[in-house]
């Protein structure tokens, strides 16, 4: 095999150089769940006229639990005093999987593949629309094949419904602004992996490696064909996440930095999407290159850099950027725009004419996180419009 036939082969789409809520304490009642092989724990939290068990058996059934296989083995209740006087009931129940039913069920993954459905957006598929705006779809921490929380269904169909709303916000800005180019940003931890915590994870994983990987390119596959007919530029840009990580031994890296999954699925769907230049000459894919973490695209005159988050601890985002750009040579140099996941919560930051954007994480919780902080997450994606370095609108897609 010749040196050219083997960089060809070896060629990833790296990324172009860039030139130079407030809570009501009365209404704020939640319900959580948490499972584990054959035993279940259901809190609910309301009023004191709520029908505790009842409500509990709504937990389970929300959450694709045949109530009628568990039964009741305890509960614990407490009591206390709104604010507006009122009481207040908290329930935890203990359920067992009755007799003759099986342990957690692994997903069917032909099921989770087929909710891969092809979404008809709102705007008539072959009409790509010029302008001089760009449209950006952020998300990432989707952590395909855990059981927390909804598990691989809720989160798969979570990414999907959500890329379809991004779909149909576009119709909407373009009543405010002439968008032209639609730009995705895959924020890493697309899947869980069994890397990043040393195989711990491995009993909460029901999905294989290969599974995980395989939702991970079918949804980066629906994202380019939900969008492509509706723009006249679509770029798509995934970075590396810890979880994605193809290789540790001893719970190190050894490998180069940019030897992930979530971003080799990325290369998958670019090659894919190569196959038919007719449909999609318009798309262009971009990952970091070699042995790097981030990526920078030019969108409308805005350069947007992409990375995980897992490179500074949290709050430091503008910190870690400043030091980045110190280093006239790195493309973070002239970032107007940082977009990265890892710390699963929205948050929105600017520093001068520079804005940071950080997505929530598309799962529906972290029971690590929840068992150690008490809160669960709320998921979903940012859209958000650009030109020449301005970010006029953030939106929230759930």
């Amino acid at each position: 095999m010749t040196d050219s036939l083997l960089d060809e082969l070896l060629s990833k789409p790296v990324g172009p150089a860039i030139p130079g809520r407030q809570t009501d304490p009365e209404r704020d009642f939640t319900r959580q769940i948490e499972v584990t092989g054959d035993a279940a724990e259901v809190t609910v939290r309301g009023p004191a006229e709520m029908d505790s068990k009842g409500t509990a058996a709504d937990v389970l059934r929300a959450h694709g639990l045949n109530e009628a296989e568990w039964e009741v083995k305890g509960f614990r209740s407490s009591e206390w005093t709104m604010p507006g006087g009122g009481l207040g009931v908290s329930t935890r129940f203990t359920f067992a999987r009755a007799h003759g039913t099986a342990p957690y069920d692994r997903p069917d993954i032909s099921e989770l593949l087929d909710a891969i459905d092809t979404h008809r957006p709102s705007r008539p598929t072959g009409t790509r629309v010029t302008g001089d705006h760009t449209f950006v779809i952020a998300l990432g921490d989707m952590q395909f094949g855990k059981i927390d929380g909804d598990g691989p269904a809720g989160t798969l169909k979570r990414t999907i419904d959500c890329l379809n709303g991004a779909a149909d916000r576009l119709a909407l800005y373009r009543e405010r602004f002439d968008i032209g180019h639609v730009h995705i940003a895959w924020l890493g931890d697309h899947l869980e992996g069994f890397q990043s915590q040393g195989g711990s994870n491995v009993w909460r994983t029901p999905l294989t490696l290969t599974e995980q990987i395989r939702l991970t390119r079918r949804v980066m596959l629906h994202g380019a064909l939900t969008l492509a007919p509706l723009a006249e530029r679509l770029t798509m840009a995934a970075v590396p996440g810890n979880h994605g990580e193809a290789v540790r031994i001893n719970g190190k890296g050894v490998t180069r930095y940019d030897d992930s999954h979530d971003t080799e699925a990325l290369i998958s769907v670019r090659d894919a999407l190569e196959l038919n230049p007719e449909r999609f000459a318009h798309v262009e894919c971009f990952v970091p290159d070699t042995d790097e973490l981030t990526v920078v695209v030019d969108c409308s005159g805005t350069v947007v850099a992409h990375a995980h988050g897992h490179q500074w601890r949290p709050g430091k985002h503008f910190e870690w950027w400043k030091g980045q750009a110190f280093n006239k040579a790195s493309a973070m140099h002239q970032a107007d725009l940082l977009l990265a996941g890892h710390l699963h919560h929205e948050f929105v930051d600017t520093d001068g004419p520079r804005t940071f954007i950080q997505p929530p994480a598309m799962e529906s919780e972290s029971t690590w996180w929840r068992h150690a902080k008490g809160t669960t997450g709320a998921p979903g994606l940012v859209v958000a419009v650009t030109k020449d370095g301005q970010v006029p609108v953030k939106e929230v897609v759930r």
